[in-house]
């Protein structure tokens, strides 16, 4: 059994595939060939924004994000511990400061009503108000928030940018597991000043290799963010009006996307029939799981379908029973950002975001792709079930 089935959606669309690239073989525009300029306009249109700017990785991507908004040393930017690091990283990258929030324990991304108190820690420099790193003397100043569409579900957008117009901060939607999903009629990756999705081939929409790319409706982002990904172009190739990075997304790569966007919206409902299959599925066999939810008016892509178990010993017994049985199973994430070797200098505590401490150590994902059969999905259901069974009969 496979955790993500990249085979069988090859099979689906090869002959597409194979004309795509030879295309690319036979023209040789290698890098910023036509492929990339189609990808942009399709994902624009299907988003609903202006621009699409493709870009070499989601890391990239939000890095391009931070840049067009100028972040630098002193300014704090408010993120989820409860993700992968590279959110995090792009804001070191550029000598900023991580001030991390706690996430809301239904949907797993970050919690709203604990970014206003985030933000006034910040602005009163008092880590009494909420835990904030240490200054060393600098003051920081509050300048964006970077949300993230954890596991495919968007975040609360309307109540974060309420607080982001409030305080006057920018937001970043970290949209790298969500390209595809809505949030109250609006798709993905048009919920912020700038979005950033990832073409990480584990991704909903994948290629076969890094790729990325930032979607806004704000024309000066827009072009900051073109000009950033060739070197800080200006108006030619040796005008380099800003510093930038080496950013662009291969032709070849957005050949295959394109191939594979042919087929994006069906896989997007297969995907939903997948997650709702499961959840009638685990509560039907009463295992003491807390399953995954969608609220009214979110519809998450769910790039992974994860669970919380009891604690982390439980968790450990059921992913044993599981590749016992040749069952894959993953864990997002099991060492929180503010645990992390990477972010020591912050100087948070274990205790301080208490909501994703607890989470990281109970969590773990089962297969989820658009072509798991619900027999599949049966058998997986039943070897965790079985593991209650036993742990009632030891009793």
């Amino acid at each position: 059994m496979q955790f993500i089935d990249l085979a069988t959606q090859q099979k689906r669309i090869r002959q597409k595939l194979e004309k795509n690239i030879m295309a690319v073989l036979d023209h040789g525009k290698y890098i910023m060939g036509p492929e990339v300029a189609q990808l942009e306009q399709r994902l624009a249109e299907y988003v609903g924004v202006k621009h699409a700017i493709g870009c070499s990785s989601g890391t990239d991507a939000l890095l391009m994000a931070l840049m067009a908004h100028g972040v630098g040393p002193g300014d704090a930017i408010f993120t989820t511990p409860f993700t992968f690091i590279a959110t995090a990283e792009v804001i070191g990258l550029l000598g900023a400061t991580p001030v991390f929030v706690d996430i809301d324990p239904d949907t797993f991304n970050i919690n709203p009503d604990l970014i206003e108190k985030a933000i006034t820690a910040v602005k009163n420099n008092d880590p009494s108000i909420y835990p904030l790193p240490p200054t060393n003397g600098i003051e920081l100043k509050a300048r964006g928030i970077i949300p993230v569409d954890l596991f495919g579900l968007p975040a609360d957008y309307d109540s974060i940018n309420a607080i982001a117009k409030e305080h006057g901060l920018f937001v970043v939607e970290d949209a790298a597991q969500s390209f595809g999903a809505e949030y109250k009629g609006r798709k993905a990756c048009s919920l912020a000043n700038i979005a950033c999705t990832s073409f990480f081939p584990a991704k909903p929409l994948g290629c076969y290799g890094d790729g990325g790319m930032c979607f806004t409706d704000n024309d000066e982002l827009a072009d900051l963010m073109n000009s950033v990904k060739i070197h800080g172009k200006g108006t030619h190739k040796y005008d380099n009006a800003r510093i930038g990075i080496n950013g662009r997304l291969d032709a070849l790569q957005a050949a295959i996307l394109n191939a594979k966007f042919d087929i994006f919206p069906e896989e997007v409902e297969l995907r939903d029939k997948v997650a709702l299959q499961y959840n009638q599925l685990i509560e039907d066999s009463e295992c003491d799981l807390v399953s995954p939810q969608t609220m009214e008016g979110y519809r998450s892509v769910w790039a992974q379908y994860s669970l919380l178990a009891k604690d982390e010993n439980h968790r450990a017994t059921l992913q044993d029973k599981l590749k016992n049985e040749g069952i894959p199973s993953a864990i997002y994430y099991p060492k929180p950002l503010h645990m992390q070797t990477a972010f020591e200098s912050l100087a948070y505590k274990p205790s301080n975001f208490p909501v994703s401490q607890d989470f990281s150590r109970r969590i773990f994902s089962l297969p989820m792709h658009p072509y798991l059969e619900k027999a599949q999905q049966e058998e997986i259901v039943q070897t965790l079930k079985s593991v209650m069974a036993k742990s009632e009969r030891s009793l």
